[in-house]
């Protein structure tokens, strides 16, 4: 199996990440011109760093490594330079490649880190991280246009054709960087998740989710008031409450970042989407 980890200036995390993958055969740390010492570790580590610069067209970053990386398997694990690979998913991938994987493609589940705390309870992620690179691709969105996104693909998961599903193994989300950084990200990606639904082009093919969290997100869409929504799924329903203080908070943050899309998206449709 072939790794792909992303970076730009991750000298922060790209060590641990690069320690969590150590039992795969081939890993790639694609680099978008970092000018502190990213490139440098990952080489000193044994990864293959390659270069990579957007012209500001797609494919966009995820799509172009799966077109031009020189891969010497058929399958890809995406992992970012904030995330780790558990010892219980390695060992859950290292047993089903002994014996041949039997779908398409695999979720992979998250802890989550957030005021240094993991959440058990209140956020779940799920992303279609591993699957056969020669069934998947990252579908184009159309959000060339939104100025503050950048070159890599924003929320959504890439298409696979054919059966997926989930593996029970996580990957740990730790970002290093302070909360400057987590609330400047999440305010780009709620001006491209604006866009998009002003456009009505956010629910594509690509936006699976494993088992009934399809169901439930499409149904998110159509509800009103999301930030308060959000807040109550991750505090009330998902028990973040017995995440102590950083559940509250995250709660929070979660609810204020659907309320920026929200109020975004009305700035959008009075000024005509510009």
């Amino acid at each position: 199996m072939s790794v792909i980890i992303m970076t730009k200036n991750e000298e922060k995390n790209i060590e641990k990440c690069l320690a969590s993958v150590a039992r795969f055969a081939q890993v790639f740390v694609v680099d978008s011109h970092s000018d502190d010492q990213t490139c440098t570790l990952a080489d000193g580590l044994g990864a293959q760093v390659v270069p990579f610069s957007w012209d500001g067209k797609y494919p966009k970053k995820k799509q172009w490594c799966l077109q031009n990386l020189p891969f010497e398997y058929d399958w890809v694990l995406y992992v970012d330079a904030d995330e780790e690979v558990t010892e219980e998913l390695a060992d859950e991938l290292a047993k089903m490649f002994a014996s041949g994987p039997t779908l398409d493609g695999y979720f992979v589940a998250f802890n989550y880190v957030f005021l240094d705390t993991v959440l058990q309870y209140g956020h779940r992620v799920f992303k279609l991280a591993m699957f056969n690179r020669h069934k998947g691709r990252f579908v184009d969105y159309d959000d060339l246009d939104v100025a503050n996104m950048w070159e890599v693909e924003g929320h959504y998961q890439p298409h696979v054709e054919g059966n997926t599903g989930s593996l029970t193994g996580r990957m740990i989300h730790r970002d290093a960087d302070n909360l400057f950084h987590y609330f400047d990200r999440h305010n780009r990606y709620s001006d491209w998740e604006a866009m998009l639904r002003q456009k009505n082009a956010l629910v594509a093919p690509t936006d699976t989710q494993p088992g009934a969290r399809l169901l439930l997100k499409k149904a998110f869409e159509k509800l009103p008031l999301k930030g308060v929504v959000a807040f109550a799924h991750s505090y009330l329903l998902m028990r973040g409450f017995l995440d102590g203080r950083a559940g509250f908070h995250f709660a929070l943050a979660r609810a204020f970042y659907y309320w920026q899309i929200g109020i975004k998206q009305g700035e959008l449709a009075r000024r005509g989407g510009q």
